[in-house]
């Protein structure tokens, strides 16, 4: 993806067009289909999606959604820019590994790549606060979007009911990915007791709060932590009704993977660490959120 020099893409056209249409990441996605049957397509151009969302074919009204799109995205008083370096600072701190991964793709399958043995889940604490903080950038994401302060937990809630596509199937990514498998089928549960029980300095190790800091309100890593904590409080319920309703277990994750993954080893925490160092989907599909928010608000104000 073509970034300018403060790492925000030049412009949403070109984010769109530049997101890829096959690789780890995408095959990903597709394994979770049980849960958003037929909901996401993994739309990577732009003028394609304004179809999409608008259900317009006049060019000449397309021409200027678009560019009406281009400008609320170029204005730095708007949050666009700030929601898309949320979506793709959380995917960063997890993606060492993800180049080796992409080298291997092959037609509609991936092998399980030799650097699995290199891989070391994380512990517990460490899923459990990379998990909440991502949690927490959906909600900053959200506020940014739509132009709300960033305490407007009701709001989000609310919302992530209305979810659907790339939201509806990123949600999906944050349960099965980074829920299920790299800690079990009461994740919220037990990174709800994490969160109340973990020390400050390991909050502030944490690769992802260190990237993720300064977008969360709060003076200090304490008063954060605090932030994050309220944050995933107010979804945690969601959440759980949503890995209930759509059935997401283990077994039926790891059986959709291996349709587009060869699997050399299916031990979940392993399975979770080749994900989190293969795959950028917060940021995929993240993108494609805000495009569509933005088209959305463009229509009304051409």
């Amino acid at each position: 993806m073509f970034f300018g020099s403060d790492d925000k893409p030049a412009s949403i056209v070109e984010a769109v067009n530049e997101l890829p249409e096959s690789g780890v990441t995408i095959y990903a996605l597709k394994a979770l289909d049980f849960v958003v049957p037929d909901e996401w397509n993994n739309t990577t151009d732009f003028d394609t999606l304004m179809r999409e969302v608008t259900g317009e074919d006049d060019d000449e009204f397309l021409e200027e959604i678009k560019a009406k799109a281009e400008e609320l995205y170029a204005d730095e008083e708007e949050g666009y820019q700030t929601a898309i370096k949320i979506f793709k600072m959380v995917d960063t701190a997890d993606m060492a590994l993800g180049a080796a991964a992409m080298a291997d793709k092959l037609a509609d399958s991936v092998g399980f790549l030799s650097f699995m043995k290199d891989l070391t889940p994380k512990a517990d604490t460490v899923q459990s606060i990379d998990l909440a903080i991502k949690i927490t950038a959906e909600l900053l994401a959200f506020t940014k979007i739509n132009g709300i302060p960033g305490d407007s937990f009701g709001d989000f809630v609310g919302a992530l009911g209305n979810y659907a596509g790339e939201s509806k199937m990123r949600m999906a990514g944050i349960v099965a990915f980074d829920g299920v498998l790299p800690l079990g089928p009461d994740f919220a549960e037990l990174v709800m007791d994490k969160l109340q029980s973990v020390s400050i300095d390991k909050v502030e190790d944490n690769s992802v709060f260190q990237k993720m800091s300064e977008y969360i309100p709060g003076i200090g890593a304490a008063e954060k932590l605090g932030f994050i904590k309220e944050a995933f409080g107010h979804t945690k319920g969601w959440i759980s009704d949503f890995q209930s309703e759509n059935n997401i277990n283990s077994e039926k994750i790891i059986n959709s993977l291996s349709e587009y993954i060869s699997l050399a080893d299916t031990k979940l925490d392993y399975v979770a660490a080749f994900l989190d160092a293969s795959t950028n989907y917060f940021e995929h599909t993240g993108t494609q959120t805000v495009a569509s928010r933005l088209i959305e608000r463009a229509v009304n104000e051409v």
